[in-house]
């Protein structure tokens, strides 16, 4: 039998996981405030989804979560807060 043993493989790549996981998510948390400020903007959550690495469904969610109002139906724009 050659090679690495399945179960050292397994804890050599939780051993990274786990050194990445904390910059991983502070990424996550500064890519959400940034999609949060385009749509308070009056960015299309559309376009916001393009240009970070959600899907629309969760900028949607992110958009709810943060209150931002949607766009009115019919294609208007967005008023950006007063």
């Amino acid at each position: 039998m050659t090679g690495i043993d399945p179960l050292d493989a397994l804890d050599e790549s939780t051993r990274r996981y786990r050194e990445t996981e904390s910059e991983h998510e502070k990424s996550r948390q500064a890519v959400t405030k940034d999609v949060v400020a385009a749509l308070k903007a009056g960015k299309r959550p559309t376009d916001v989804a393009e240009h970070s690495p959600f899907t629309a469904a969760h900028v949607r969610k992110i958009a709810r979560d943060n209150g931002v109002e949607p766009a009115p139906r019919g294609g208007g724009k967005r008023q950006p807060p007063k």
